[in-house]
């Protein structure tokens, strides 16, 4: 889980988060959620192997705006040879609004861009809630 408060830079002309952002902020929560596991991109570069985002499937519920303190979760909710997916919420405790519902799906990568299945010395670190 994370945390982000909206700047400025985060907003389009009327103030309102520019929706492109939150992919941004759901990556970063992702990242942390990984790195907090002992899971992160420089153990996967050392082993030869990389993850990047199969698939995206975000729904926008409410908008965020200047000023707001933003909470970012990401969740395991499947594992697949090679593909770990993710649910994932951005809301806003004070207004208690869900902002970004998403499933994000990552797979894992050889040098050669090739799936690859998540070795299971690290799937093992994963839990699937």
């Amino acid at each position: 889980m994370s945390t982000r408060k909206i700047f400025y830079h985060d907003t389009d002309a009327g103030g309102i988060v520019y929706y492109a952002n939150y992919l941004k902020y759901l990556e970063e929560a992702r990242t942390e959620f990984l790195e907090n596991l002992g899971l992160g991109v420089r153990l996967f570069s050392d082993r030869g192997l990389t993850y990047a985002v199969r698939h995206c499937y975000v729904d926008y519920k409410s908008p965020a705006r200047y000023g707001d303190n933003l909470t970012i979760d990401a969740r395991v909710i499947k594992l697949t040879g090679a593909q770990i997916v993710f649910a994932q919420r951005i809301w806003d405790h004070a207004s208690n609004r869900t902002i970004v519902e998403a499933e994000v799906g990552l797979v894992c990568l050889n040098k050669d861009f090739k799936p690859h299945p998540l070795p299971e010395d690290l799937r093992t670190k994963l839990v699937v809630i």
